[in-house]
């Protein structure tokens, strides 16, 4: 995305509140899911991923910085998360627009799901402590 598109962004997923308890702003999303990114697991990431049951197609929207942000299909972001996300520096958040769900990349290797539908959170890293 240029520059205005990607302040724009930004300033979308600001103006929504959507960060403002950590992971997400109490009660926007009724479940919310976690992942924990370990130096072997891509194949678990990868898969927990898909498990978000959204589209392959679907578009969605990531965004780092409000200059750096980017659309892919759905399924370009699970087939290459690790070239999307960078440990220990950079949060990511990923979003469509319905902001019905969200996706953020936590710089301390943790993903958090949160979603207006309701599932089971998935129990792969139920024994992992997380920092929320």
């Amino acid at each position: 995305m240029d520059n205005e598109a990607a302040k724009f962004l930004w300033d979308y997923i600001a103006k929504a509140n959507l960060h403002k308890d950590a992971p997400f702003k109490k009660d926007f999303f009724r479940t919310i899911d976690k992942a924990i990114i370990l130096e072997d697991n891509e194949k678990e990431i990868k898969k927990w991923l898909y498990q978000r049951g959204l589209a392959f197609d679907k578009p969605v929207f990531l965004s780092w910085q409000p200059t750096d942000a980017m659309i892919v299909p759905w399924k370009l972001l699970i087939k290459y998360f690790d070239s999307f996300y960078y440990g220990s520096s950079d949060d990511l958040t990923v979003i469509d627009q319905s902001l019905n769900w969200a996706l953020l990349f936590y710089h301390e290797d943790e993903i958090y799901f949160g979603a207006n539908k309701d599932f089971k959170p998935s129990e792969a890293f139920a024994n992992i402590d997380f920092i929320w």
